[in-house]
C-alpha cells in the first residue's frame, strides 16, 4: 500500500491502473511517497521529474502487462523507485511469482527488480484496509517528526510489512526505520533505500521559502 508523499500503482487482482487515479480501488494501494499531490510534493521528491514520470511510466507498464499474462489469479502491487521496481502481494503459486519478476524485468529503464511476493492465499480485502491504516500511521509518524521530511520517503505495505523506499542518508534511513517499526501492527521493516551522503544531502535540499514582507498595514504601524 501506498500512503505516500507521492502516490504510487499497485495492482489490484491485476485490473487498477488504467484508469485516471493510480490508486483509488478496493485493492488499498498501500503506498505512501511518489508524484502526485502537487507542486509541493514533487518539489521535496528528491528524484528528478523526469524520473518521476519514468517510475509511474513503468508501473503502469508492468501492472498492465501483468494483467494481461496473469489475469486475475494473483494480486500484486507495483511501486517504482528510481527505476527499481518492488512487487509486492500474493500469487498462488511460485511459478506467477517468477513470471511476475520476469515481466517487471522485461520493462525498459527497469534497473532492479526487488521481488517480495507472497505464495499462497490472496490478501482479503480487511487485510488490504489493515494496511492502508499502517500506512497512514507510519506517514503520520514522519510528518511529526521535524527532522525528516516525510516527501522524501515512499512507504509500502504489505500484511503488515512495511517496505521504505527513498533516496535518503544513513541517518534518515535509521531514524525513518525506527519510528516505523514504532506503529503498531507493523510486523518488520523492509529498508530499500538508495543511501547518499549528508554532503550531497545537503546539496539537494529545497532551499527555506523566503520570508514574506510585512503587510502595508503593518509597516504603516511601524511609522
Amino acid at each position: 500500500m501506498k500512503l505516500r508523499p507521492s502516490p504510487r500503482v499497485r495492482l489490484c487482482t491485476l485490473g487498477l491502473l488504467l484508469g485516471s487515479s493510480l490508486w483509488l480501488s478496493a485493492c488499498a494501494p498501500l503506498v505512501v511517497g511518489g508524484i502526485m499531490g502537487g507542486t509541493a510534493l514533487v518539489a521535496t521528491d528528491r528524484r528528478t521529474s523526469g524520473t518521476q514520470v519514468e517510475d509511474q511510466g513503468i508501473e503502469i507498464k508492468i501492472a498492465a502487462r501483468l494483467r494481461d499474462q496473469l489475469g486475475g489469479t494473483v494480486h500484486i502491487n507495483v511501486n517504482s523507485y528510481n527505476r527499481v521496481v518492488l512487487l509486492t502481494g500474493e500469487s498462488v503459486t511460485d511459478s506467477d511469482k517468477a513470471a511476475a519478476e520476469h515481466i517487471a524485468a522485461g520493462v525498459d529503464n527497469v534497473q532492479r527488480v526487488v521481488n517480495e511476493i507472497s505464495v499462497g492465499f490472496l490478501s482479503s480485502l480487511g487485510s488490504r484496509s489493515k494496511d492502508l491504516l499502517i500506512a497512514s500511521k507510519v506517514k503520520a509518524s514522519l510528518v511529526a517528526s521535524n527532522d525528516l521530511i516525510s516527501n522524501a520517503f515512499d512507504i509500502v505495505v504489505e500484511r503488515g510489512d512495511v517496505y521504505l523506499m527513498g533516496r535518503v542518508s544513513e541517518r534518515e534511513a535509521n531514524r525513518a526505520t525506527d519510528l516505523a517499526r514504532s506503529v503498531g501492527g507493523v510486523q518488520k521493516v523492509v529498508k530499500l533505500f538508495e543511501i547518499i551522503s549528508e554532503e550531497e544531502l545537503a546539496r539537494i535540499q529545497p532551499a527555506p521559502a523566503p520570508a514574506s514582507a510585512p503587510t502595508s498595514a503593518a509597516s504603516a504601524a511601524n511609522l
